[in-house]
């Protein structure tokens, strides 16, 4: 067993046994959620601490002396992966620091001052990085294009380069449940690809190891977690940035999934780690023209679409994240 996956054993997580996930509250029932010291905010904050166990554990993200660089833009996501590493961190018997790095783009507008206050009042070591990636973004794009795609790889490559400065070993990076899930859906409608974030990989220099903690859970969760913390939120449209309309559609498009049956979107996160290559198309990933069929031998051929009693009454047996 991972020892991250002890850890959360042997922390008060366990007092949510069979819990996989905080439960959606009754309408009329906000007020309690959101308000510190609640049992609705103990259930919330002990499921979003069992599901990043889970994910760190699943993935081996975290080892005995690792050094996390917690990437903070300020955002919910971000607060509250910072937040949870710091809670696993006290009670995991593996030792590992943090350092909670903020890239200061030099956007107009953005509140330098506050990721500094809020690190300082909390105890955690931190480096803010500035660099004025916006300034060669404006210079670079033409008015009314989009400037997400350039930025996006100026500040990857800075960070890349602080997390080998600071000798940190992964880049925790603050994705959810939601953004695998819609990365997931781009890629499918709009790229022709199977594919999404996966929780961990190997950075695009070849050296970094970034890991994304908070891979299981949910962004409405994480939403009603950081309003309850009052984690001070900063904007993420300094850059005057226009929203993803594609990503937004996929967000919209989940959004009414889950109103009809819930259970579609988790079905739907459990089969990206449940993939049968030889039931696809890709030939890259099995040979279809090496295998030759062996009287005796046991295959998951066209059994595999015979009709299922369990999966037409949505009572399916596999294990839902």
């Amino acid at each position: 067993m991972n020892d991250i996956a002890a850890a959360v054993q042997l922390s008060d997580l366990t007092q949510l046994s069979g819990l996989d996930e905080p439960s959606t509250p009754a309408a009329g029932a906000h007020a309690e959620v959101t308000a510190r010291g609640s049992r609705r905010f103990e259930i919330l904050e002990k499921g979003i601490r069992r599901m990043t166990g889970r994910a760190i554990a699943d993935f081996d993200m975290i080892r005995d002396g690792d050094v996390i660089m917690a990437c903070m833009s300020g955002g919910a996501d971000s607060y509250t992966m910072l937040e949870t590493l710091r809670y696993l961190q006290t009670v995991a018997p593996v030792k590992f620091e943090i350092i909670a790095v903020n890239l200061d783009q030099k956007q107009p507008g953005f509140p330098e001052h506050i990721l500094p206050a809020y690190f300082e009042r909390i105890g955690v070591r931190y480096r803010i990085v500035e660099e004025d990636t916006y300034s060669i973004v404006k210079d670079k794009i033409a008015p009314g294009k989009t400037t997400c795609s350039l930025c996006s790889r100026l500040r990857r490559g800075i960070l890349y380069r602080v997390a080998k400065e600071l000798g940190a070993t992964k880049i925790a990076l603050g994705h959810h449940r939601d953004d695998i899930l819609h990365t997931f859906m781009l890629n499918m409608f709009y790229g022709g690809k199977i594919k999404t974030m996966p929780p961990k990989l190997i950075a695009d220099d070849g050296e970094n190891v970034v890991i994304r903690p908070l891979a299981y859970v949910r962004e409405p969760d994480i939403k009603k977690y950081a309003a309850a913390m009052e984690f001070p939120i900063i904007p993420c449209n300094l850059c005057g940035s226009q929203p993803n309309l594609q990503r937004q559609a996929m967000r919209e498009m989940l959004n009414e999934w889950e109103k009809t049956n819930p259970l579609w979107i988790k079905s739907m996160f459990t089969a990206m780690a449940n993939i049968t290559p030889s039931h696809m198309l890709d030939r890259s990933l099995f040979d279809f023209g090496s295998f030759q069929p062996v009287a005796g031998k046991q295959a998951a051929g066209d059994t595999l679409f015979d009709r299922d009693d369990q999966l037409d009454q949505g009572q399916s047996v596999v294990s839902l994240l």
